[in-house]
């Protein structure tokens, strides 16, 4: 026999006892492949129904499932490697560490990432609303993966990493719709109280942003010896508070020069 079909022979010999040791595996590998690419594309559209149900924050929704979905076909293909029987060790020990490396290098940023995440699901604040953090007040006007924009009522933008927003206290003072107004007024003992009160209640009435409930509050809430203080608790709504306060002690304040109520430090 030459040579050259001595070769072609053992080749078709290897070939064949390739195909009848690894040809099963093969086949069920791809055929494992195949079945679960299927079965991750009907999970995607199933879990993008139910965010949607859930009302999930929609900037969050695509970010959320590419990464599962990723991450799934992704285990997909390892198992399918290992089925097939190719050695994952070294592949394996590669992306642990490229994953460490990464790690340590993003920590700050993979931070705000988790802290992104956890506001846009769990909702300690939505935009539009007005809080309080980092010492700063103002509305929020944009809630990104990294980083939430804040613009404060003196017309500045301020970025805030989501990390210190996450770990730290917020103060939501619009989420319950309405806020309570606190005014203190101080006033000497030649004053009658009666008639303070009714100025009171009368600029209450006549104020078109005081609200009907809860039910306003006033009362003498200390007794000094220069004077009592009487003090105001009325509710309004919490978007423009800071408008409605300034709007209410302008008109309190002409109403009790009109009722004839010197208020500290007018001449007599």
């Amino acid at each position: 026999m030459k040579p050259d079909a001595i070769n072609i022979d053992r080749f078709y010999d290897k070939a064949y006892n390739w195909i009848i040791d690894k040809g099963p595996s093969l086949i069920l590998g791809v055929a494992i492949l195949i079945l679960g690419l299927w079965l991750i594309k009907l999970l995607g559209k199933w879990i993008q129904g139910g965010m949607h149900r859930k009302d999930v924050n929609p900037s969050l929704r695509p970010f959320l499932t590419s990464l599962l979905l990723i991450t799934l076909r992704i285990l997909l293909v390892l198992t399918v490697m290992q089925i097939i029987g190719i050695q994952l060790t070294f592949l394996t020990v590669l992306i642990g560490g490229i994953g460490v490396a990464a790690g340590l290098a993003l920590s700050g940023t993979l931070q705000n990432f988790a802290s992104g995440v956890l506001i846009l699901l769990l909702k300690p604040f939505v935009v539009g609303d007005n809080i309080i953090a980092q010492s700063q007040e103002g509305t929020v006007t944009s809630i990104q993966i990294f980083y939430t924009i804040v613009k404060t009522f003196d017309n500045r933008t301020v970025v805030i990493p989501n990390s210190k927003l996450s770990n730290e206290v917020i103060i939501n003072i619009s989420r319950e719709g309405s806020r309570r107004l606190d005014i203190e007024m101080k006033f000497n003992y030649g004053i009658d109280y009666d008639q303070v009160v009714a100025i009171f209640n009368k600029t209450v009435d006549g104020f078109k942003d005081c609200l009907k409930t809860p039910e306003r509050r006033i009362g003498v809430s200390s007794l000094e010896d220069s004077g009592f203080k009487i003090s105001l608790n009325l509710w309004v709504n919490a978007h423009g508070f800071t408008d409605t306060k300034l709007s209410f002690l302008e008109i309190l304040m002409k109403n009790l020069k009109q009722g004839g109520i010197k208020l500290p430090g007018m001449a007599d």
